[in-house]
This record gives structure tokens, C-alpha cells and sequence, in this order.
């Protein structure tokens, strides 16, 4: 066993690498971009290295820095997490050129499962089943059109270098194919420098079920089933293990599929084999196939965890050291039922777009697992995945851990940047979902509903004034003084621009009548906590100019400064098109002079590894292109501008 190990990550996978390295008395190397410096892995670490710029080509891409990191610091493995370098053959190569360990798999097993269409050529090979489609070489239009039409109606087009949803589109009609299909090519160019393309069998009620597998290079061992269907736009958003209603006899034939495609690459180290599942008539031992493996550690890994009390990160770096596999597959079994929940830094109501912004407050409660690679105090950078932490409860039953799940999420406070938490809160409460009813058209069906934020309560209103007045005097106390009547005490809140003016009106030292725009709440102070109309009231965070009430949803009240004068309402009377945050802006679509309508293409940015398209809010004229692709541009740069309407 080696007795250093460098982690080739950031964020939260590199804090729980980090954990279970310490614990088996490893000591750990952190290498951080120059954005990173102050960051939690860093703080975690016993040795840190800076690598480059903030950007990831200039720093977690650079395998070459990380080697040198590595061999300064005397490290004998590096472990590389998930995403950046994780899955990158070359690098693998580098590494066990320079004599170190790579904790994951070989080079070859990489490349066998890189390009989807040869790795579904070599699970046909293997037995496992994979889904009807075209898998050739010949990308000329007129023939991948001939092949859908073979195949039939609705196909997916996918690059066969994809992953994340990137260079995927859904073909339901013949007409549409040729324009997809230049999209999803497109896509694929700018994201992976590979245009080609598959086209399989769209599956009418898909579940996305995963299998984790772990070898030693000969043989290898399946750890049951995930079940990832929980999904926006390709995107996981919730993960349990195992599948509501898999069966032991569906559950054996996934598994071996699983094995067998992981025995046939000579697979070493953790990994996932992805099936689609037919779940329109149950779960079939003949309804479920291959898409794809991922040949790392997923974000998902904790569920796995949790129903087999098995660190799957210890196993990778004994297996990386030498040792066989640690256990056999009759050894394994499931204990309970697992979820984990992605929170994101993220503006659901604008359309899910990636947030940044300063955590001022940041706590999670007890009795959930929370892994998490930012505390209190620490920034969302528009460089890296937005992620806050993922949050895990285990359960005795499918129902327990999800009650669990549900809790921990009210219970979960943020504040300083916008949030999916709301969002992840009502998925976990959808009586569908409850009900084990799964599919990735789940969340698109019923969005209007999940994203739909409950009615305000006039305790939420009251609790953020409180607070605020509260922090207004420096003792931290409401007092004053009045004669002959109550003091009363005006606080102005504003919800989404709108203004809530409230008044307090003091009827003692520790008893206050909050008149609110909803009505007047009772409240009285016991000690250090406040009640409201003989409630608790829920804990509210104030700074920065706003108020965070974690009421189970997580109201952010503004507290308007009456001398400040906001430019947004200027901005789109003026036909501006701005950044709805930092990032890149990939291309400018329009040119001045050029006529557009609403919902015209104008731009496209990219930020925090995703692409944002920005149309037109209204009918015009160009004006003025303010911006040029390649720019890095910060939130709320004026990008396009119309001419002003005719009165």
C-alpha cells in the first residue's frame, strides 16, 4: 500500500476522496486552481499544490501539472474523482509512465467505453443486450435519415462521444430529423470535437437504471442497481437505491449484463454500466438495455453506500494498490433503501440557470449524510459545476428514507445565492414519485407544479422583519422607548420586486404585534427564540442587504435601501439583452440592422459548463451588438440591444 495519494479534483468529490484516505492513514495531496486557493479540499489537505489559472484548461486539465504536483510531493497515486481528467486514457498513460498508481482503470478499458457506438458493438459481443439502432460509420445525412426511417419513429440522435445530454435530440416525426440532426452535430462539435452520431430506438416510457460494478482487472462483482430516472433535460436530479419495483429475478439479469460488460474490457476499480429500462409494463428481464459505462466513480456513489455499508472509495485505492477484489458477489447484499439529492447554486424560476454568488450561511441538518466541498463564508464560482452538496438519507424502507429525505431538505439552510432546494423539495413530495411511479418524463410532465413555489404566509413576512429590525440594534434587542402609547417601528421588505411594508408594534419588551401586507401576526419572545401566533418561528439569516427565511422553502426577502435606484426596468425598457451571469459568450447570432422576433436566437454563453441560449424578449430592430464571441462577460453585461419601440 502506497502512503501518499494526490487528488487529481476539486470540490466535494475531492473532500470525500480526501475522507476516507485519512481514515485508512493516507496522507493526502490537494492540487487547486488559483480561484481555489482558500477552498475546503485545499484546508482538508496535508499538502496543497497550485496548478494554474481558474479556468479548467488551465489547471484541473493540465495533467502534465498534476504529474509534476504529484512527483514534487512525493505522492505514489493519484485518485482522479469524476469529470476533468477521470475518464482520459492519455492521462492514465501519463501517469503509470511517470511510476505512479491511477486509481481507476486502465487506459484500454477507457477507450473500449469512450465512443458509444464502439462500445456498443463490444457489449453485442459480450451478450448484453443493447438497444435497436445505427451504429455504423457512414455520417452522410440522406443515409443516417434512411436509417431512422429502418428503425423507426421516435429515434434519438446522440453523439457517440456525448455524455451529460450534450449532442442528444429527441426526433419524434420524419420532418424534423435533417434539423436535429444539425443541431445535435453542432453540439457535439463545440462540447467534444466529434461530430458523429448514433440513432437508436427512443423508448416510449424510459427508466434510466444503473448497475455499479467494481473488478480487479480479471474479475469483477456488481453492487445492485441505481435508479437515476429522476431527470431534467438528461440531467440527474434525485437518485435512489435500489429500483422501486425491481425484481430479484430482473435484478440477477442486470447484474450479470453488468459483469459481463465489465469482465469483457478487463475492468479495474469502480465503475457503472447504464441500461435503459422499458417501464411501461413493469420491470422484464427482457425490457432492459445497454447505454453506455461510465468508467469512473459517479456522483451517485453514495446510495450504493449506504445499502451495503461498503466505502467504495477505500476499495478503489486497495485495488489500486494490488489487492484483489475485497469481497465476493454472495458476500454482497441491500440493506434499506437510499436517496441522494443534487442541491444546486441555481435560478429555477429563470429557467434552471446556473447561479453564483457568496454563501453567507450554510448548515445542513442532523441525521442526513451531506457531502459537500463549500462551507459558510465560501464563494459559487462561474468556473466550475454549481453543485452545494449532495444530501443522502438511508431508510429501513423505500417510504422511511424518503420521509428522511423530505425532512433533511426543509431542514436545510442556504442563503447568499439562489437555490434548487424548493424544487428538490417538492420532487421528494410528488405523490407520483412516492408511489414509486418513475420515469425521465416524470419531472418534464408535471414541471408547471414542481416549480410552482407555495402561497407567502404572514409569519414568513413577520420573521424577516423581526429579524431585521433585530439586527438593526447593535445589543442585538428590540427595545425603545414611547410615552403613553406602543412604539411602533416601520421595516420595508420587498419579495421578487414587489414591496412588503410591515410595522412593529411593540406592546412590551419581548411581545410585538407584526402588521404585515397577509396580516397581523402575534409575536412573543421566549428567551432567545420568538414564537408567532404561538408557533416557532422559522430561523432567519440577514446580511447583505437581504433575508433568508428557511420556512421549509427559503423565502429571500430584499431590504431595500431608499437611496438606491435599480437599472433593471431601464434595461428592458431600453431593449437590452443582458448576461444573466458571468461566463463566455460561444456566439453572437444576430448583426446590427438585422429584424428579429420574440424568441429569436441572439446569443449563446456559456457558463458553469453549460450552454445558455439568449432570444429576444420582444419584436425589433438591432441596434447595437455589444458583445463578440469569445468575450468573458460578468453577470449582467449588456450583450444586445434593440431600438426603442415606436410610441
Amino acid at each position: 500500500m502506497f502512503d501518499t495519494i494526490l487528488i487529481a479534483n476539486r470540490g466535494e468529490i475531492a473532500c470525500r476522496v480526501m475522507r476516507t484516505a485519512r481514515a485508512m492513514g493516507l496522507r493526502c495531496v490537494a492540487v487547486h486552481s488559483d480561484a481555489d486557493a482558500g477552498a475546503l479540499h485545499v484546508e482538508m489537505a496535508d499538502v496543497a499544490v497550485n496548478i494554474g489559472g481558474a479556468a479548467p484548461a488551465d489547471s484541473y486539465l493540465r495533467g502534465d501539472r498534476i504529474i509534476e504536483a504529484a512527483l514534487a510531493t512525493g505522492a505514489q497515486a493519484i485518485h482522479p474523482g469524476y469529470g476533468f481528467l477521470s475518464e482520459n486514457p492519455d492521462f492514465v498513460q501519463a501517469v503509470e509512465a511517470a511510476g505512479l498508481r491511477f486509481v481507476g482503470p486502465s487506459a484500454k478499458a477507457i477507450r473500449a467505453m469512450g465512443l458509444k457506438d464502439a462500445a456498443k458493438r463490444l457489449m453485442q459481443e459480450a451478450g448484453v443486450p443493447v438497444v435497436p439502432g445505427y451504429l455504423g460509420e457512414d455520417q452522410e445525412p440522406g443515409h443516417l435519415e434512411v436509417e431512422a426511417h429502418r428503425i423507426g419513429y421516435p429515434v434519438l440522435v446522440k453523439a457517440v462521444a456525448g455524455g451529460g445530454g450534450k449532442g442528444m435530440r429527441l426526433v419524434e416525426k420524419p420532418a424534423d430529423f435533417i434539423d436535429a440532426l444539425e443541431r445535435a452535430k453542432a453540439e457535439a462539435r463545440t462540447a467534444f470535437g466529434n461530430d458523429a452520431v448514433l440513432i437508436e430506438k427512443y423508448i416510449q416510457r424510459p427508466r434510466h437504471i444503473e448497475v455499479q460494478v467494481f473488478g480487479d482487472g480479471e474479475r469483477a462483482v456488481h453492487l445492485f442497481e441505481r435508479d437515476c430516472s429522476l431527470q431534467r433535460r438528461h440531467q440527474k436530479v434525485i437518485e435512489e437505491a435500489p429500483a422501486p419495483g425491481m425484481t430479484e429475478a430482473v435484478r440477477a439479469a442486470m447484474g450479470a449484463a453488468a459483469v459481463r460488460a465489465a469482465e469483457a474490457i478487463g475492468y479495474k476499480g469502480a465503475g457503472t454500466v447504464e441500461f435503459i429500462v422499458d417501464g411501461s409494463d413493469g420491470l422484464r428481464e427482457d425490457g432492459f438495455w445497454f447505454m453506455e459505462m461510465n468508467t469512473r466513480l459517479q456522483v451517485e456513489h453514495p446510495v450504493t453506500e449506504a445499502i451495503t455499508s461498503i466505502d467504495l472509495v477505500e476499495w478503489q485505492i486497495r485495488v489500486a494498490a494490488g489487492e484483489p477484489l475485497p469481497a465476493r458477489q454472495e458476500d454482497l447484499a441491500i440493506t434499506g433503501h437510499a436517496f441522494e439529492a443534487r442541491l444546486y447554486a441555481e435560478d429555477v424560476p429563470a429557467g434552471f440557470l446556473p447561479a453564483t454568488g457568496r454563501l453567507a450561511h450554510l448548515a445542513f441538518p442532523p441525521g442526513v449524510r451531506a457531502d459537500s466541498g463549500v462551507r459558510t463564508g465560501d464563494s459559487i464560482s462561474p468556473y466550475y459545476d454549481p453543485m452545494i452538496a449532495k444530501i443522502v438519507t438511508h431508510g429501513a424502507s423505500r417510504g422511511a428514507a424518503l420521509r428522511q429525505l423530505a425532512r433533511g431538505l426543509a431542514e436545510t439552510q442556504v442563503a447568499g445565492t439562489v437555490t434548487n432546494l424548493a424544487f428538490l423539495r417538492a420532487l421528494a413530495e410528488h405523490d407520483g414519485f412516492g408511489r414509486g411511479e418513475v420515469d425521465t418524463g416524470l419531472i418534464a410532465r408535471d414541471l408547471d407544479a414542481l416549480v410552482a413555489r407555495p402561497p407567502l404566509s404572514a409569519a414568513a413576512i413577520a420573521a424577516a422583519a423581526l429579524m431585521v429590525s433585530e439586527n438593526g440594534w447593535k445589543n442585538g434587542g428590540l427595545r425603545g422607548f414611547s410615552l403613553r402609547r406602543p412604539l411602533r417601528h416601520r421595516v420595508g421588505l420587498a419579495l421578487d420586486g414587489e414591496a412588503l411594508d410591515c410595522t412593529l408594534v411593540f406592546d412590551g419588551p419581548d411581545t410585538v404585534t407584526v402588521e404585515t401586507p397577509l396580516g397581523a401576526v402575534a409575536a412573543k419572545r421566549w428567551g432567545d427564540v420568538w414564537r408567532l401566533d404561538g408557533q416557532p418561528a422559522p430561523a432567519v439569516h440577514v446580511g447583505d442587504g437581504r433575508a433568508t427565511v428557511f420556512d421549509g422553502v427559503g423565502r429571500v426577502f430584499d431590504i431595500p435601501d431608499p437611496l438606491a435606484r435599480g437599472g433593471a426596468e431601464a434595461g428592458a425598457a431600453a431593449g437590452l439583452t443582458l448576461a444573466p451571469m458571468p461566463g463566455r459568450v460561444v456566439s453572437v447570432h444576430v448583426r446590427m440592422g438585422q429584424k428579429v422576433i420574440a424568441g429569436d436566437r441572439l446569443a449563446v454563453l456559456e457558463a458553469m459548463k453549460m450552454e445558455h441560449t439568449l432570444v429576444a424578449s420582444r419584436d425589433g430592430t438591432v441596434a447595437e451588438v455589444l458583445a463578440s464571441a469569445g468575450d468573458q462577460v460578468e453577470a449582467g453585461a449588456a450583450l444586445i440591444r434593440l431600438e426603442e419601440e415606436e410610441t
